[in-house]
């Protein structure tokens, strides 16, 4: 029976209650996603999903390091993460995997990407949600940062070997040849647009060309006073020759590389990153 408590008794009628609907969906989202096998991630395999919404994991050599979402598509997203991947030193696709969950409409209003990464958070760390993976390019403000030794573009520094897609040998204007290599490149390339580059020709002498290749030839055709920098995440060109960037390892002035030592600061989380954003 319960008993009648009197204005000089301790209140005990009254206290509060926390529902933690949202943990038990975290909760049901990674069982839900553990539940499932892993795929290679690789277009064939990407292929094969449906063009919807979703949250997705992705797994190097077996290990959980990436939990994300897509707001629209799914393969999107994750051929996103596929020519990141591709365009970098120190990690292979071939160690890459992923599972992912289709999410309806209503439910993308929790966030539920955010549910998992409170979850796994309280289980234990998630490397890759913290340290720049899901970044976009940084700006302008960013490019003299000094990145943290746990950073992304700090363990798999951009990859100036790969060739560059979509290069035609012959005459090209300038302008014409940097948007190739931007658009041709699995890293950013950001550089300042110059009217003259329009006018001015270049000679590309053959359509298999690496970064490194095409950057030399590029960067012996704009004047002295400009310089390309392969940062640690991508690469960027503008006037402001000899000055050097903290997180620089190798820079192009007048056709020649110049390699370079860049800075590294202690671990942590990265500031500004972007948790499952969609690109």
């Amino acid at each position: 029976m319960a008993s009648i408590v009197g204005f000089n008794d301790e209140a005990g009628y009254h206290k509060n209650f926390t529902l933690s609907i949202t943990k038990a969906l975290g909760d049901q989202l990674a069982a839900a996603l553990d539940g499932l096998d892993r795929a290679r991630l690789c277009e064939d395999n990407i292929k094969e999903l449906e063009d919807k919404a979703g949250v997705y994991q992705l797994y190097l050599d077996g290990e959980f390091v990436y939990v994300g979402k897509a707001d629209k598509s799914l393969p999107s997203r994750l051929r996103n993460h596929l020519r990141k991947i591709s365009g970098r030193r120190e990690i292979s696709l071939k160690d890459m995997t992923f599972s992912c969950l289709y999410v309806a409409e209503d439910f993308s209003a929790l966030a539920p990407e955010q549910l998992l990464i409170t979850h796994h958070k309280e289980m234990g760390n998630i490397p890759w949600n913290n340290n720049g993976f899901g970044n976009k390019d940084p700006g302008r403000q960013r490019d003299s940062t000094v990145l943290k030794r746990n950073h992304f573009d700090v363990l798999f520094p951009i990859d100036l070997d790969r060739p560059i897609e979509g290069l035609t040998p012959g005459e090209i204007a300038l302008h014409d040849l940097l948007e190739t290599v931007k658009s041709g490149l699995p890293y950013n390339f950001r550089f300042l647009k110059s009217p003259d580059f329009k006018h001015q020709q270049v000679f590309v002498p053959a359509a298999e060309m690496t970064a490194d290749e095409v950057f030399k030839v590029i960067s012996a055709e704009i004047p002295d006073n400009w310089q390309i920098a392969a940062l640690m995440g991508y690469v960027i060109m503008y006037d402001d020759s000899p000055m050097s960037y903290k997180s620089a390892w190798r820079y192009y002035r007048a056709g020649e590389p110049l390699d370079a030592v860049p800075e590294a600061g202690p671990e942590g989380a990265v500031e500004g990153d972007q948790l499952g954003v969609e690109s």
